[in-house]
């Protein structure tokens, strides 16, 4: 059971916080049962009511401290996905961001990396699907480390790029996804 105050990680809404845990008066909705209301933490004004029965399938905690420096030091093992059929990537990308894991989304990140270098090499746009699915897995998996780490999402980037050059911190700018933090492995 989630706590009042913990962050939570809670599907395509991402880092939410649990504001409250209760019933609601709302037509059309069991009174008996009780639901995690979570605020999102970089959706401003929105509100998710997730069923406490039913958390286990849409909500995990967020990673720890230790566990985000492991993720970190894990991302230049981390495979790239198998997309063998280029009809397939949306599907595939979707899985993956559906597992709600920041290592899947870590491979997400670098799967499309490394088809956007190949894409231009070859004279070739980025399609709209990498595009769209690239930028869904950097929000996803900064704005889950930022909590971790106790930084702003502005700064995982950086924070990243400098963890993975032998821990000098890196200045570079990585917000508009053309420098991707994990564009070097």
């Amino acid at each position: 059971m989630f706590e009042i105050g913990e962050y939570v990680v809670c599907g395509s809404k991402g880092v939410c916080v649990v504001e409250d845990i209760d019933t609601l008066d709302i037509a059309g909705v069991d009174r008996e049962r009780k639901y995690y209301i979570l605020k999102p933490k970089y959706q401003a004004g929105s509100t998710v009511y997730v069923p406490v029965d039913a958390a286990k399938e849409s909500m995990r905690r967020v990673l720890s401290f230790e566990e985000a420096k492991r993720l970190i030091g894990m991302i230049p093992e981390l495979p790239l996905l198998d997309i063998a059929n280029d009809k397939l990537s949306e599907q595939i990308y979707k899985e993956r961001m559906r597992a709600n894991s920041c290592e899947e989304w870590v491979r997400v990140i670098k799967t499309i990396y490394q088809r956007k270098q190949k894409r231009l090499q070859a004279g070739r746009k980025v399609t709209a699907v990498d595009a769209r699915y690239f930028h869904l897995a950097e929000e996803s998996l900064y704005g889950e480390l930022a909590v971790a780490l106790g930084l702003e999402r502005e700064e995982v980037c950086a924070y990243i790029s400098g963890e993975l050059e032998g821990g000098e911190r890196a200045e570079r700018e990585c917000s508009d996804g053309e420098k991707s933090a994990l564009q070097s492995v």
